[in-house]
């Protein structure tokens, strides 16, 4: 079974912990030791979590000599970026209707 790139995208991304390594990986690459440092879980549990981001095409790991460095990849957000640039009118609407609310209950306050 196949699974769309998007869904695999927001899928690696449900967990805090992988959201966290792709900060991190944000600031430049870093082997699983680094990365494993913040969190209290083993070595395994963080390669785990590094497999499906690698899967989602977030990460790519590469090999220099002992030295196996994760790399952001980016695109994959990308194109998570563009599928929520969607809806942004929707909850920029809804911004602007509260604003319209609030300045109307705040006009009817200084009427009282």
């Amino acid at each position: 079974m196949t699974t769309d790139q998007l869904s695999a995208t927001f899928a690696a991304l449900a967990d805090p912990t992988r959201r966290a390594i792709l900060a991190r990986l944000s600031d430049g690459e870093a082997g699983v030791n680094e990365l494993a440092e913040p969190f209290a879980v083993s070595l395994q549990a963080v390669s785990k979590h590094l497999k499906v981001l690698e899967r989602a095409g977030l990460i790519s790991r590469t090999r220099t000599a002992q030295w196996r460095p994760c790399k952001l990849e980016a695109a994959p957000l990308g194109e998570v970026s563009d599928w929520v640039e969607r809806y942004r009118r929707f909850w920029e609407g809804g911004f602007d209707r509260m604003e319209q609310h609030l300045a109307e209950l705040q006009k009817g306050d200084r009427n009282d």
